[in-house]
């Protein structure tokens, strides 16, 4: 299997924009910001399927993806216990596998941050009596003994005291013996298919919790376009947005600050789909991780998605001769009309007479930028409680110099030397534009369309993915086509 976004949705021609007041490509993506509304069976599938292949980027980019993989497929006592788990839960063994990979790489010993989960399947205590393990603790005393100064009629005396400080040892702990806990996490999987009508919510309510899962699917049966057959975790997820099914869209939203969880039904999807292609192509696998590696910074972690997009050979504007040499090859001037496309140049180059340099970028980064202009006015039209006029965007940083980075000390800057990304500044659009802009960031981003990273705290920095180029290239395209009066 071989993960890479593809550009399933788009190319939808929509027809002429006619007369309007600002730009409307004539081809869109389906399914983003506003045309989220009654989402069509077919879009829908696709959305999930490029949800599901974006989520490679955050497995593949820790440390203990490769390691995990060789872990959870190799061992053939582990191999065993799933297989067993799985005929006895009645749980696929795949998912067992795929959610072992993600909340431990298959390591029987590990310990969550949180403190409380633990073992192969991340098991919380209160969990693991759920579901018949047993975790038996002791309270020990430590005993210390010190001296202390006392006071005594203006003098000072010392004597010795004796502290008792009580501490729990842990006896017995069935979560971090595999030959229980995965048996008994499939048999609770099962359970919770059967409670919440479906495998997908079973997964969800394995990182969320049952009761997070019912509020969920009482907010997605009284969501508007979801059919009474079709409650399932997708619809939830890519029914909601901030003009329509707004509570449904409120309540992802805390869970997504929260802890991720409404995601977690397609990351255990993709692990499932990564764990395969391990099986039957290593090398193939290992070579996919090391492209997750980070270009950039002193660790291999991929921060982002454009520390892994970007390539070190992208990195070719060092000085401003550079860009003044390749004006009309590789760079394009951003169109100048705030009104009409939706964004507005508020550059700062380091001289007013490289203005005009730093006003380039590539045609992808260009057409990205009017597009995300688009959907986010588009969206932010259709919300009924808008009570402001759109702002255009401030875009703050095009293509600059590494030079010009270095001079700022701006470690994000150097990216700005491929002429790929863009800086927008938010902080004083109105809140409800805000909200737009980061709704429509996200849903191109969860589709593997774009990368974007907060860049201090009020700007945003933005990309697309290389797959994406050619489609954002063609929204320039026609932008200037506009322009010249030739479209």
């Amino acid at each position: 299997m071989k993960f890479a976004v593809l550009i399933l949705l788009g190319l939808v021609p929509l027809g002429q924009a006619g007369s309007s007041s600002y730009f409307i490509p004539q081809h869109r993506i389906s399914g983003i910001g506003a045309a989220r509304d009654d989402i069509s069976d077919d879009v829908l599938a696709a959305r999930t399927d490029l949800m599901i292949q974006a989520q490679a980027f955050v497995i593949l980019r820790e440390a203990n993806a490769l390691a995990g993989a060789r872990r959870v497929t190799g061992d053939p006592k582990l191999q065993a216990v799933f297989t067993s788990a799985a005929a006895r839960g009645g749980f696929p063994k795949s998912t067992l596998e795929a959610i072992a990979y993600l909340e431990s790489w298959g390591d029987s010993r590990a310990e969550s941050w949180a403190g409380s989960p633990r073992g192969i399947m991340q098991i919380s205590q209160a969990t693991a009596h759920d579901m018949g393990l047993k975790v038996v603790e002791a309270t020990r005393y430590r005993v210390t003994r010190e001296r202390v100064a006392v006071k005594t009629k203006g003098k000072t005396r010392y004597k010795t005291v004796t502290r008792r400080t009580a501490y729990k040892v842990v006896l017995r702990d069935d979560r971090i013996l595999p030959e229980r806990a995965i048996p008994a996490a499939a048999v609770y999987l099962a359970g919770m298919e059967q409670k919440f009508g479906g495998r997908d919510w079973a997964i969800f309510a394995y990182h969320c919790g049952q009761g997070c899962v019912t509020e969920m699917q009482e907010l997605t049966r009284r969501a508007a376009g979801i059919p009474r057959d079709q409650v399932t975790v997708p619809r939830m997820f890519f029914s909601a947005s901030p003009s329509r099914n707004r509570e449904l869209f409120v309540a992802i939203q805390q869970q997504m600050w929260r802890d991720y969880s409404p995601t977690y039904y397609f990351r255990v999807q993709c692990a499932e789909r990564l764990l395969a292609l391990y099986r039957s192509d290593p090398d193939a696998f290992a070579a996919l991780y090391t492209e997750y590696r980070s270009r950039f910074g002193a660790t291999a972690r991929a921060p982002y998605r454009l520390s892994v997009w970007l390539k070190p050979e992208d990195m070719v504007f060092h000085s401003n001769d550079d860009i003044r040499l390749d004006v009309g090859k590789r760079l394009a001037r951003a169109f100048d009309r705030p009104d009409y496309f939706g964004y507005d140049l508020r550059l700062a180059p380091d001289m007013p007479g490289n203005l005009e340099y730093f006003s380039m970028a590539s045609p992808a980064a260009i057409g990205t930028l009017a597009y995300i202009a688009f959907e986010t006015r588009r969206l932010y039209e259709q919300m009924a409680s808008q009570s402001q006029q759109f702002q255009p965007l401030p875009v703050t940083a095009l293509v600059r110099p590494d030079e010009f980075a270095s001079l700022e000390n701006d470690r994000e800057g150097l990216a700005h030397c491929s002429g790929q990304v863009f800086d927008i500044a938010y902080a004083g659009l109105p809140p409800g534009e805000i909200e737009c802009l980061r709704f429509v960031l996200d849903d191109l981003e969860w589709d593997g369309y774009l990368g974007f990273v907060e860049e201090g705290r009020d700007s945003l920095h933005v990309g697309c993915a290389p797959s994406a180029r050619d489609f954002f290239s063609s929204i320039f395209q026609e932008a200037a086509a506009e322009v010249s009066g030739t479209r």
